[in-house]
């Protein structure tokens, strides 16, 4: 399907972070580049020494990624976005068009309050934009349109005064203030006017039943007032009053909860030391006792429809209409009347002290209708409007108590600039995807925002806000930042990504050394990739280095073998792996940032181990982490990976929308971004994964193919199209590749050893047709925890091999009984017939953790060799150990492969002279081992 072409100059940035290619901007003098241009085209940062290829020109084919992305992809195009708007347009004061919010975390019931609302949005925003890219599909860019349109309008309302928002009423129109806006009604300090009796009366319509929202709310502070609560503690109405705090009030309490969504009307009246509280016309509550006045209140200085004089009550979430307060206590009758008819068509009349009919579909004053000229204001908790650029889904308080606070308290404040980097982020994408102006001007707004309000901060401010856990997290803010600073060329931008360097651990991790026990993990690992990009930015080195030394920190020594990293979100001490496995280990947003950090470390230098890497998590945890079913509602994306024995994955967590679901919807759009990368001097095409799809290399004029059903085909065929073209072909040889690793052209041998863990060359001049074979043998072997090296995971090849058992301990697995020359143990292994990459074992069945089941599995299990077996062939001699775990067949097949069954024996012979010279084995038993290696038969 044709693309739109794009007017900008691109670099697209989000190649080092998640999916583009070509971004740039005429202010950093880069060449214009329309969306599908190729990796090669020469605008993009000098740093890298290699390019990638935009998400439109890598197509992928059948299989295991298709069909997974196919499973995100319905999610996108079916999800209601104005769900996702819902928060957005509540905190504007607009209209949520009946919307209602996701639940989970971007939601306002959900943990902390919402405080993380706007988040998913932002994911949601770049998993569009990757899926029109990858497809071509007009309703991702649609559903982009909506959305930009959605968020232009919001930031528009936030930067003026509120206005009501007209909806139907009870008698004509009404007032609605929708849950999250923080809109309240501001009376005149007369309102009450000192009177010695008084009558409130108003028709409401609850839309939540949060207890202690407030209808009526005059007083001073929370000492001195007079209020009618929709609900109280025990969800009926509540009026009080007291010159003395709470203990002092007199008080009428309701029978019933109001009806939500329905208009009910509400009076009190109060004289001559008689209150009485009406619900729709009946009399619920009566108090002889009530002997205070707003006499004895005086003049307050807060006067509220909506709002409480106690901080922490929620707001009134409904609609408001005809609110009447008289200065007398209406009767009975009266209060009757007004059930079927406005005030001003009654016999009481309009309130004399205060009348609101909310007849208006405009502005921010609803006049008075008294004759008192007692105009209300509709206003904000939070204050004035917000400052230019501002755009979030709650108001910029969170961003302001981060600056003063000094501990970590995530229900006050959590993580405002992680949020907004979702925010950026998505926009970002947005415009790259679609050339939507507005979503630039968006995204270059909120960075103006944050280098107003960050750049006046001091210095040790800034180094104290993004040092607090989880309420300074901040995510992967520098890189967007650097992304946008590629587009505009402005400075601020750029000064702006630097206000959030955390120098402690820049500096600690530039001069290799490990800080990284008790952080937060994902806290930590994108500003890292956003230090990448700041030296791509500003040739700053300390950026660089600290980045790559941060990368080994993890890799391997707080790996897990599906690739994932952290435990309960934190970081243990280095090489302490079995001692942090549980059911909170792996947290999906971990591995995927892990993912964009390699990508971008290997732009810079391409050492294999990055690549190594990516495809273990991407081929094991990312896989496994999206469950394999289809859901309208919902991304079935985990959030942890629990690895303790018989864990069953949790598609579902907190209710949906976290954080790592958000990711999950990313990872699952953009599969194919690192499959290929080119040299910077278009000489060499590198082919990083083994996975069926097709690129597009338009500098080159070519094409290629590769046909595979890898990883349950042991091998991919590589098929090159289009016109003749002379570069360098590098196929990854995996760091686990055994000496089976072969290449032919058009069915002949390349010559040469391919080395593992390194890239095979192939130079030559392309043509049409060429075919090029890569035979990649699986070998079945075990990953050792390294403080505990009889606790094991097992892969055969790239793929983690999981055990399906619903036991809560750790397994007992023996696999040396039947290891083939080569020191592969897949013979102990039985394949399970028509099911590639399953097996069982002592009647466990074994599968990849890619799949996306509930079933319960053991990533981990107990090695146990009891006797000396080979080939088959029970010695009868019990397996010895040293005092560090390793066993007798631990050091004789550690000599693998083997030449020929010679070697082998050669091999036994060698190690039980030596254990028995230390006294491990005795004589007579190391003969019998060495009979029976001899005797017995082996596989390849």
């Amino acid at each position: 399907m044709a693309r739109p072409l794009s007017r900008r100059t691109l670099i697209q940035a989000a190649a080092v972070t998640a999916t583009t290619t070509a971004m740039s901007s005429a202010a950093t003098g880069r060449a214009a580049t329309a969306p599908g241009a190729s990796a090669a085209a020469p605008d993009v940062p000098a740093a890298w020494t290699v390019r990638p290829f935009g998400l439109e020109d890598v197509t992928l084919g059948p299989g295991v990624f298709a069909g997974k992305r196919r499973l995100m992809l319905d999610h996108a195009r079916g999800y209601d976005v104005n769900r996702l708007l819902q928060v957005f347009r509540a905190n504007a004061g607009l209209s949520t068009r009946g919307a209602v919010a996701p639940g989970g975390w971007e939601g306002l019931d959900g943990e902390a309050g919402g405080n993380l609302r706007g988040h998913y949005t932002g994911h949601f925003l770049t998993m569009l934009a990757q899926a029109y890219r990858s497809t071509g599909e007009q309703v991702f860019a649609d559903r982009i349109g909506t959305m930009v349109g959605a968020l232009t309008e919001v930031r528009e309302a936030l930067r003026r005064d509120p206005a009501v928002l007209s909806v139907g009423g009870r008698f004509g129109r009404a007032a609605e203030q929708v849950r999250g806006s923080h809109q309240y009604v501001d009376l005149p300090a007369a309102v009450l006017g000192g009177a010695p009796a008084l009558t409130l009366s108003a028709w409401v319509r609850p839309a939540h039943d949060a207890a202690w929202a407030r209808i009526f709310d005059f007083g001073d502070d929370t000492t001195r007032y007079l209020y009618l609560a929709a609900r109280n503690a025990d969800g009926v109405p509540r009026f009080a009053v007291t010159t003395s705090g709470p203990g002092g009030e007199q008080g009428l309490v309701g029978t019933a909860p109001l009806p939500l969504d329905e208009w009910s009307h509400l009076a009190v009246t109060l004289a001559d030391g008689t209150g009485t509280l009406y619900v729709n016309g009946t009399a619920v509550a009566r108090s002889t006792a009530m002997t205070l006045t707003p006499a004895a209140l005086g003049t307050l200085g807060n006067n509220w429809l909506g709002r409480s004089n106690f901080p922490a009550d929620p707001v009134f979430a409904g609609a408001f209409e005809e609110v009447n307060v008289f200065s007398r206590a209406l009767t009975a009758a009266e209060i009757t009347e007004l059930q079927s008819r406005r005030a001003a068509d009654a016999s009481t009349g309009r309130g004399d002290l205060a009348s609101y009919a909310f007849d208006e579909t405009a502005g921010a004053t609803f006049a008075d209708a008294s004759g008192r000229g007692l105009d209300a204001t509709l206003r904000r908790t939070w204050g004035a409007p917000s400052h230019p650029g501002f755009l979030a889904a709650y108001p910029e308080t969170q961003f302001i108590e981060l600056e003063s606070m000094t501990a970590s308290d995530y229900t006050r404040v959590w993580a405002p600039y992680y949020t907004a980097h979702k925010i950026l982020k998505g926009l970002l994408d947005a415009y790259l995807a679609t050339d939507d102006d507005r979503a630039l001007d968006l995204a270059s707004g909120l960075c103006d925002w944050m280098h107003a309000r960050l750049s006046v901060l001091p210095k040790a401010t800034l180094q104290r806000m993004w040092g607090l856990f989880s309420s300074g997290e901040f995510g992967g803010i520098v890189e967007a930042i650097c992304d946008l600073h590629a587009i505009t060329g402005r400075a601020e931008h750029l000064a702006l990504a630097r206000l959030f360097d955390l120098d402690r651990l820049i500096d600690a991790c530039a001069a290799n050394t490990d800080v990284l026990d008790g952080l937060h993990a994902n806290q930590h690992i994108p500003i890292f990739t956003g230090l990448v990009r700041l030296h791509d930015e500003t040739g700053e080195e300390r950026y660089l280095t600290a980045a790559r030394n941060f990368w080994g920190m993890v890799v391997p020594h707080r790996m897990y073998g599906i690739g994932g990293t952290s435990s309960g979100e934190f970081w243990k001490a280095r090489d302490v792996i079995a001692g942090t496995i549980g059911t909170t280990t792996a947290e999906s947003c971990c591995a995927y940032n892990m993912l964009k950090l390699s990508r971008a470390l290997f732009f810079h230098e391409q050492d294999p181990a990055y690549m190594d890497y990516y495809e273990r998590a991407l081929y094991n945890q990312v896989l496994g982490s999206k469950q394999d079913r289809p859901d309208a509602e919902k991304p079935l994306v985990t959030y942890f990976i629990g690895l303790t024995p018989g864990h069953v994955r949790d598609y579902t967590p907190k209710q949906g929308t976290t954080c790592c679901e958000g990711t999950g919807m990313e990872s699952a759009t953009k599969y194919q971004d690192s499959v290929y990368f080119a040299k910077s001097d278009g000489s060499a095409l590198y082919v990083n994964l083994y996975s069926a799809s097709r690129l597009t290399w338009a500098e080159k004029g070519v094409t290629v193919t590769q046909t595979t059903d890898y990883p349950q085909e042991q091998g991919s065929t590589l098929t090159l199209g289009g016109g003749r073209a002379a570069f360098t072909l590098l196929l990854r040889v995996p760091s686990w590749a055994g000496t089976g690793f072969r290449v032919t052209v058009n069915g002949r041998a390349v010559p040469g050893t391919p080395a593992a863990g390194s890239y095979f060359g192939v130079s030559r001049t392309w043509r049409d047709g060429d075919t090029v074979r890569v035979s990649l043998p699986f070998r079945l072997r075990v990953e050792k925890t390294p403080d505990d090296p009889a606790l094991q995971t097992l892969f055969l090849g790239p793929v983690n091999l999981v055990a399906r058992e619903s036991a809560t301990h750790h397994l007992r697995f023996g696999l040396y009984r039947d290891a083939g020359l080569s020191g592969d143990l897949l013979p102990s292994l039985t394949p399970v017939a028509g099911r590639p990459l399953h097996y069982t074992l002592d009647g466990v069945e074994l599968a990849p953790f890619s799949e996306g089941t509930e079933d319960p599995t053991h990533a981990y299990f107990r090695r146990w060799e009891p006797r000396v077996v080979f080939g088959g062939s029970d010695s009868g001699v019990a397996n010895p150990a040293r005092g560090d775990g390793t066993t007798l067949l631990d050091e004789i097949w550690a000599g693998a492969p083997f030449a020929g069954k010679d070697a082998l024996v050669a091999r036994v012979r060698s190690t039980v002279r030596a254990w028995v010279s230390d006294g491990l084995l005795s004589a007579a038993d190391g003969d019998t081992v060495v009979r029976t290696a001899r005797q017995a038969t082996y596989a390849p």
